[in-house]
């Protein structure tokens, strides 16, 4: 008896793309799960931590959960370790743009989620 083709069982994503002004491309998933939005309130309202801190970490967090890509002058970075790694070494420019889109994303694709 033959092996079926079972695949992974997980749906993808849909995904957008959106560009900077040096044609650089940030590619975010269009779905987050019910876990993924309660982290996200958590963390963006932690009261432990200072308001500027929660809402650095919520962003960090976003980015985390959405950015399946990230071409920087036709380099793409994938993997979340490294995807992570790369945000973390962004020039302020680059952070303010990727906050700047991952606001503009969640209003056209989870209008129930805060953006940051």
């Amino acid at each position: 008896m033959g092996k079926r083709n079972r695949g992974s069982g997980r749906v993808s994503a849909p995904t957008t793309d959106y560009r900077d002004a040096d044609a650089n491309v940030l590619t975010l998933r269009g779905s987050m799960s019910p876990l993924t939005r309660r982290k996200y309130a958590s963390t963006l309202h932690d009261q432990r931590k200072t308001t500027d801190d929660s809402w650095h970490r919520a962003v960090e967090y976003l980015f985390e959960r959405l950015v399946e890509r990230w071409t920087i002058y036709d380099v793409p970075t994938e993997g979340q370790k490294a995807l992570l790694q790369r945000y973390r070494i962004a020039s302020p420019d680059e952070k303010r743009w990727i906050r700047d889109v991952l606001r503009e994303h969640i209003a056209a694709n989870f209008p129930d989620v805060e953006a940051p």
